[in-house]
């Protein structure tokens, strides 16, 4: 039985007999057989352990960041500030996955630099299952490094000491001195030189669960998580009060006023449902205007926790970029999707008009969303938004069987060929879902197949199978050109 449940583990959410016969169909296309295992290990994992990486400006977290994720994803530049929307990034180390929470663009000196350091540290280390704390080694400790010691002691999660700009020798004297700290070893790193980045993964990877401690989905009971996401003052509070049908939390005409995540359990439609509250930064961090730039992390923590996230418009205004940022943020952080048009009751004819049109050309990425016209604040529509998270949450727990899977993509190919392009055709040879949660597929190609043609594939897979309300990962594998023995 235990050895069941192992191998069902490496070959995704494919069954054994499945796999044998998807890795045999491998076999005669051509696929070498070790890359097509690591491309199903990669597709079909659980939602994967997340590492922060914190520490105050300019000590090269971004630098860090990008050494780790193995690509020059977040932007580093040599002025503190200068990271900007993304978040979360998705790395590997020696075999295993995790993902990477870059601290690296929350530092304008809004409030004082300390405290800002502090609130951003707090998001971070709250999304995180380990912490590594970047301290600038040439700089040795100092009192907001101290301050930060002091948020990671409270939350008690595993924490790797990072001394960066370690260039050589004599700068393992300056990493020693970090002992002081009380984190345990300083690893001596140099972000830019890739110098002990290795060593100190190792001690990430020790300090990292092999898998999140938030197990999802009803195997281990215990309520649904929604995260109430959406610009500041969109009114996210009064949904909350409205679902929970009393004042739990303090709404006030002032944007940006809630500042403790709230976690409610909440029951709706009969079932218990918790509701992630995204809305705040601690009340010990009297924050005004920096309170923009702490959203996008904000929400990144919650929608981490979440696995359903109703992201609240407001429909009396234009849809803003802000409002494409955090759909994005939950489209990339694979989780369901509902839209709720908040403040539905206050419009006219001609809004409603140009509402829709904004709709289908700014939200037209999203159009599997299902969308909810709801007020928050008199309550209009909100027996609506149950069955909505519900079609959101099948849609995201959907599995294809492989079988199935094939005859559509044979028929697919065979009725809409991938245009020819240098006098050669890519074909879909066959494909697989290798994971849910989102749901991700593995498509096995002759050759490069273009972004509008996967696009194309994904509308066809929604159209065939459903998957309201949550994103489609798609991965292409193309076949290595090499001599095939008849």
């Amino acid at each position: 039985m235990n050895e069941q449940i192992h191998s069902g583990d490496e070959h995704g959410e494919l069954g054994d007999a499945e796999y044998a016969e998807f890795m045999e169909l491998a076999a005669q296309e051509g696929f070498d057989a070790e890359e097509v295992q690591s491309e199903l290990a990669a597709a079909g994992h659980g939602p994967l352990p997340v590492l922060a990486v914190v520490g105050r400006p300019n000590v090269g977290k971004s630098t860090l960041v990008n050494r780790i994720i193995g690509r020059r994803e977040a932007v580093v530049e040599d002025r503190p500030g200068v990271t900007r929307d993304r978040v979360t990034y998705e790395a590997e180390w020696a075999g295993r996955r995790f993902k990477v929470v870059d601290t690296g663009g929350w530092e304008q000196d809004v409030l004082g630099i300390d405290a800002s350091v502090a609130a951003q540290a707090e998001y971070a280390i709250e999304a995180a299952d380990a912490v590594v704390f970047v301290v600038d080694a040439t700089v040795g400790a100092t009192d907001t490094d101290e301050a930060v010691v002091k948020l990671l002691r409270r939350a008690g999660k595993p924490v790797v000491l990072c001394a960066n700009k370690v260039d050589g020798p004599s700068g393992e004297a300056d990493a020693a001195m970090l002992w002081s700290l009380g984190l345990g070893e300083p690893m001596p790193v140099s972000a830019l030189h890739g110098r002990g980045t290795g060593d100190m993964l190792d001690e990430v990877l020790k300090a990292l669960p092999e898998a999140p401690a938030q197990t999802f989905g009803a195997a281990v009971g215990g309520p649904r998580r929604i995260a109430l996401i959406g610009r500041p003052n969109v009114g996210k509070s009064s949904l909350l009060n409205k679902v929970a049908g009393e004042e739990r939390v303090v709404v006030n005409e002032l944007a940006g006023t809630t500042r403790d995540p709230v976690d409610e359990l909440i029951e709706l439609g009969g079932t218990t449902w918790k509701f992630v509250d995204t809305a705040g930064i601690r009340k010990r961090v009297h924050l005004q205007e920096g309170a923009d730039y702490y959203a996008s992390l904000r929400t990144a923590a919650a929608v981490e926790k979440a696995e359903v996230a109703v992201i609240l418009i407001d429909a009396s205004e234009s849809i803003s970029v802000q409002d494409q940022r955090i759909i994005t943020m939950a489209v990339e952080a694979g989780r369901a999707m509902v839209i709720a048009y908040n403040k539905w009751d206050t419009l006219d004819e001609e809004r409603r008009y140009y509402l829709e049109r904004e709709i289908e050309t700014e939200l037209g990425q999203i159009a599997w969303a299902p969308r909810v016209n709801v007020s928050a604040r008199t309550g209009r529509h909100m027996e609506k938004l149950v069955p909505a998270i519900e079609t959101a949450l099948a849609g995201w727990e959907t599995r294809v069987p492989t079988g199935r899977l094939n005859a559509f993509l044979g028929e697919l190919v065979a009725a809409h060929p991938h245009p020819i392009r240098g006098g050669k055709q890519p074909r879909i040879l066959f494909g697989t879902q290798a994971g849910t949660k989102p749901p991700r597929f593995v498509l096995f190609a002759s050759g490069f197949l273009e972004a509008g043609y996967r696009r194309f594939v994904e509308r066809r897979l929604r159209e065939e199978f459903g998957f309201e309300g949550t994103p489609i990962h798609i991965s292409v594998r193309v076949r290595e050109k090499r001599s095939r023995k008849k």
